[in-house]
């Protein structure tokens, strides 16, 4: 561990464990956000990595225009006065689900160049990333200096990419036995009398993810104590 992190740790572990969005707070597994494209969409590497793509091209530059663009209606305090939220909670979402929508604009010549009609197994969810919380839970928190858009946008991207890569490849894996079309091994069969017919490996998989959601917060919240105990 660098000395850096240590002493982040050793002053202020919920610091440090909130700032860490790849694994000990990555934003799906602790927050549940961009978890109904990953869900459905992420049957596959090719799939995984379009959506993978699509996000990385999409969240950091949105959250960057959204933090320009939302110095108009600015929220100065962590938890501001009702009177206050009414007044800019509205505008703020519109900027943030607007400046999502104008850079998809731009970033889906992009895509389409890199995969063409691939893209249209994502469907409607490709789309929806204007409107997803990944991308836009940002328009009801204190106003964000440039420089944490762009360091937090590029860490959650990460966190989300590798774990769509990760679930994509898995899910590929234990339903076809291929990953990325390669032929890894022989799919099992399914016994439809122990397993039920939409309960298939691939998604067993996505129910395991669920569950660890809960799992993962109560552990996170044990790793804080733990750690102010030790120090």
């Amino acid at each position: 561990m660098k000395r850096h992190a240590a002493e982040l740790l050793t002053r202020d572990p919920e610091r440090f464990f909130h700032h860490d969005r790849v694994f000990l707070n990555n934003p799906v597994v602790m927050q549940g956000m961009g978890l109904a494209p990953l869900v459905v969409l992420a049957t596959s590497g090719q799939n995984a990595l379009m959506l993978a793509v699509a996000v990385a091209l999409l969240l950091t530059p949105s959250r960057m225009l959204a933090c320009l663009l939302s110095r108009l209606f600015p929220l100065r305090e962590e938890h501001p006065a009702n009177a206050e939220l009414e007044k800019k909670l509205l505008p703020r979402s519109i900027l943030y689900s607007g400046s999502a929508a104008v850079v998809y604009l731009a970033a889906y010549p992009i895509l389409n160049r890199l995969f063409g009609v691939s893209l249209l197994v994502l469907g409607i969810y490709l789309p929806m990333l204007v409107v997803e919380p990944l991308l836009t839970y940002r328009f009801g928190r204190v106003q964000e200096t440039m420089k944490k858009a762009v360091s937090k946008g590029i860490r959650i991207t990460v966190g989300y990419g590798l774990l769509l890569l990760l679930l994509g490849c898995v899910r590929e894996w234990l339903s076809a036995g291929t990953v990325f079309g390669h032929v890894l091994s022989r799919p099992v069969p399914v016994s439809y009398t122990h397993l039920r017919a939409h309960e298939t490996d691939s998604y067993l998989v996505c129910r395991l993810l669920l569950e660890t959601t809960t799992f993962s917060r109560s552990l996170k919240n044990l790793q804080k104590t733990l750690c102010l105990k030790e120090f």
